[in-house]
């Protein structure tokens, strides 16, 4: 019995195409439109490379506490305007001497590195407590305010801190933490010791520097003093008794050379927070 030609070509495809599906090579693309042969995955191979775990974060540091720093220094010539301070009979006005003290500290202190402020610039006069702001605004600071007196041996220098009068002082001479609210005719209290140091350092340079002056500083209730949150001194120089100005002139650079070296030495115990 004869097989229809059509029948034939059929049964030749089908042959064809069972072969290739057998013997067409691994990971070579197939016809058209198949999609390619899944290769397995492969076991991970021992000592392959792996992937760093993210480092550990190292534990946080304590935070280091504020390190003391002395950068302002602010002088205070007493008096001015319509009130001269004391005043001699050759007509020596303090407060035109206390001005050209602080003029001449102010050059020695900022060779030091050190910021100064003038709580007043020429002849006038501020309130004590406008004084005592430029003082309280500044932080790393300290006070000195500059007087001439109407007595006392002629040439001599005297150095005062506010005295301790029970008030909360705090012992010590490191910086204590500014509170958030003061009384302001108390704010000098927490500030007595280190007050009283830096009174002791300027004194000592007095007494080597101008014969007949106290090797130690004197307790004193300095009205200027006691609103000053900041270390502060007065410094009092005499006389203006005299015949004319020019002795008093001649301490001037003498004077603020002690001072701006006392202050020196101060400013290591003060940034130290020696106690």
């Amino acid at each position: 019995m004869a097989v229809p030609r059509t029948s034939f070509f059929l049964f030749v495809l089908i042959l064809v195409g069972a072969w290739t599906l057998q013997a067409w090579p691994q990971g070579i693309p197939g016809p058209q439109g198949a999609p390619p042969p899944q290769t397995p995955p492969q076991p991970s191979q021992p000592g392959a490379a792996q992937s760093a775990p993210p480092p550990a974060q190292q534990a946080a540091q304590p935070a280091t506490p504020p390190r003391n720093t002395l950068a302002v220094v602010v002088l205070d010539p007493a008096h001015g305007g319509v009130d001269q301070g004391a005043r001699g009979s050759s007509g020596i006005a303090e407060s035109d001497v206390v001005l050209s003290f602080a003029r001449l500290l102010r050059i020695s202190l900022e060779a030091q590195g050190l910021r100064v402020l003038l709580t007043r610039q020429a002849n006038e006069d501020p309130t004590f407590d406008d004084r005592s702001k430029t003082a309280n605004a500044a932080r790393g600071a300290i006070f000195i305010t500059l007087h001439v007196s109407s007595t006392g041996p002629a040439g001599t220098v005297r150095v005062y801190s506010l005295p301790q009068d029970g008030g909360p002082a705090v012992t010590g001479v490191s910086t204590p933490p500014r509170p958030l609210l003061v009384r302001w005719d108390s704010a000098q209290q927490r500030y007595l010791d280190l007050s009283r140091r830096l009174a002791e350092l300027i004194q000592i340079q007095m007494a080597q520097r101008f014969r007949g002056s106290a090797e130690t500083p004197t307790a004193a209730a300095v009205r200027q003093l006691r609103t000053v949150a900041a270390p502060a001194v007065a410094i009092e120089v005499s006389s203006v008794s005299l015949p004319d100005r020019a002795p008093l002139d001649k301490m001037a650079p003498v004077l603020a050379d002690g001072v701006a070296r006392a202050v020196a030495a101060f400013r290591l115990v003060y940034e130290a927070g020696v106690k």
